[in-house]
């Protein structure tokens, strides 16, 4: 997300209590950041101006969340965001600076994260060399599994509809199996639904949402996400099968993609 330069973002980041800068040195250890280790961690990775992310955290005191973005004018809106919605004194959050292309850094398997929201990232739909800078390109997902939990999952939005289908391929080679998806979050019903600005402005403009939750399974697939490239062959096939699994598991939805899509 890119927005103007916010002189008050840093001196306000770097004074907050639940911010953390880089976080190299707590990969492994991010659960004792918390005063309860034991609560399921939840990740966001592209947080934005956390204007939903607050409501979720606040929502959910059960849960220890860490939203991650790139910016610190951008996380330093977040935190006045959560603020105004949490307090100052949360518990069960921290917002994280850190560059998601390497987040295997950051993060490792004893981290153990039951889930991951990944809303409304760059499509990056300008050339197909930039797929690979996608939040759901093998690259990525192959390092989320290294730290996700058994049977974690990820929950993904976005209202591009190039970027939904291949990144519908993209999981399933990675080893997720669609657990729910939606071609239109607000006609399914699907809650809870913590909607952001950048949500709330394009469904009032009458495009649908794309929604999906993905598990991850046990077994890794064998191969090297560097290399991997979504040819068009790749792309229809799996589509195909995974169109024909969906179509059987939940009419209803493939009725909604049918009528957004022209799918028959």
């Amino acid at each position: 997300m890119h927005m103007r330069t916010k002189k008050w973002a840093r001196p306000e980041l770097d004074a907050c209590p639940f911010y953390v800068n880089g976080g190299e040195e707590n990969r492994g250890r991010w659960r004792s950041r918390f005063s309860s280790p034991d609560r399921p961690l939840h990740l966001e990775l592209g947080c934005g101006k956390g204007v939903s992310t607050a409501r979720m955290i606040a929502d959910n005191p059960e849960i220890n969340y860490i939203a991650c973005d790139m910016s610190p004018d951008v996380l330093g809106t977040a935190r006045r965001n959560l603020v105004s919605v949490c307090g100052e004194n949360v518990s069960n959050a921290m917002l994280l600076r850190t560059d998601i292309c390497f987040i295997c850094r950051v993060f490792g398997p004893e981290d153990q994260a039951e889930r991951i929201y990944i809303h409304f990232c760059n499509p990056w739909t300008e050339h197909p060399k930039h797929a690979k800078r996608r939040l759901t390109h093998p690259r990525q997902l192959m390092q989320y599994r290294a730290f996700l939990r058994p049977g974690g999952e990820i929950w993904f939005k976005t209202d591009d509809d190039t970027l939904f289908e291949d990144s519908r391929v993209y999981l399933d080679l990675c080893g997720f199996e669609p657990v729910y998806l939606t071609y239109d979050l607000h006609r399914s019903g699907f809650q809870p639904n913590y909607v952001s600005e950048h949500e709330a402005k394009f469904s009032a403009l009458g495009m649908p949402i794309r929604f999906g939750i993905f598990r991850m399974k046990a077994e890794a697939p064998d191969f090297d996400p560097t290399r991997y490239r979504l040819t068009p062959g790749i792309r229809s096939d799996t589509l195909e099968r995974l169109d024909r699994q969906f179509r059987e598991k939940d009419p209803e939805g493939w009725r909604m993609k049918a009528e957004g899509s022209g799918a028959e």
